[in-house]
């Protein structure tokens, strides 16, 4: 068995995740990268360019069979380090949103995030060691009118890994990290169906390999946040101190259907 150390990357076939994956090759890791998608075996050929053992594993990681699936493939190997970046988005007003979608978003990026995050944590926190980097959103301070499910979600993971982090505190070898992006350049819009809102037409999305550098930086200091580019900085902290219902229609504006016409 390699001596390597080993990485966990979930949503790893695009975007993010897969930035995050080249990053971990490149730094010695052996990966076991996963994604809903048959688009994962040709990103994890090329994860393998640094030389590194890559495994591959198509699984649904909204139910818990699939993240079993995933951990099943780690062949017991001990983790250490788990990228957990797999997120599902969905936008137009939560009364024309059918349930099967919006359970899916709520059963991705919650559910799911939260069990393969429990089968991870227990062992790294009963030997004192491991890395976690979450990816959460600064999403998570705005109310998101025409993506309600996705930005209360986004909320639950940001307050969630605070939490988990206090509770967890003693473990002195346990880090985790909160990525929190804003608007990023991937397929999460189209996958969304936010192609005709002002968000997702925008040009001035984040480059994926920018938050994945900004986010892996973070996750080796062991730091507990990182808002990736100075932007989102500023929209987090403006945030914090604007009133819920001003900042629900300043989203509005970029997420309604039909808001890249206005």
């Amino acid at each position: 068995m390699s001596e390597n150390k080993f990485a966990i990357i979930t949503g790893a076939s695009t975007g993010i995740g897969f930035e995050l994956a080249h990053l971990a090759a490149k730094d010695g890791y052996d990966l076991l990268v996963v994604a809903d998608e048959p688009l994962i075996n040709a990103a994890a050929a090329d994860f393998q360019q640094y030389g590194t053992q890559v495994r591959s594993v198509e699984a649904d990681l909204a139910t818990l069979p699939g993240v079993d699936q995933l951990l099943a493939a780690a062949d017991g190997r001990k983790i250490d380090l788990l990228c957990a970046n797999a997120g599902r988005g969905l936008g137009h007003g939560f009364l024309d949103q059918d349930v099967a979608e919006w359970r899916r978003v709520i059963d991705t990026n919650v559910t799911g995030t939260l069990y393969l995050l429990q089968k991870v944590l227990r062992p790294m926190v009963a030997r004192d060691a491991g890395k976690v980097l979450v990816t959460g959103s600064i999403a998570g301070f705005i109310p998101g009118s025409f993506q309600a499910v996705y930005n209360g979600t986004k909320a639950f993971i940001d307050s969630f890994a605070d939490a988990i982090r206090n509770e967890i505190k003693d473990s002195k070898g346990v880090t985790v990290t909160t990525l929190m992006p804003g608007p990023v350049e991937t397929e999460f819009f189209e996958r969304g169906d936010m192609l005709d809102t002002s968000v997702g037409t925008s040009d001035s999305k984040s480059d994926p390999k920018d938050v994945a550098k900004d986010g892996w930086e973070a996750l080796m200091k062991g730091q507990a946040h990182i808002i990736s580019e100075w932007k989102n900085k500023i929209q987090a902290a403006v945030a914090h101190v604007t009133p819920a219902a001003i900042l629900a229609e300043q989203h509005r504006k970029m997420a309604k259907p039909g808001s890249a016409e206005d």
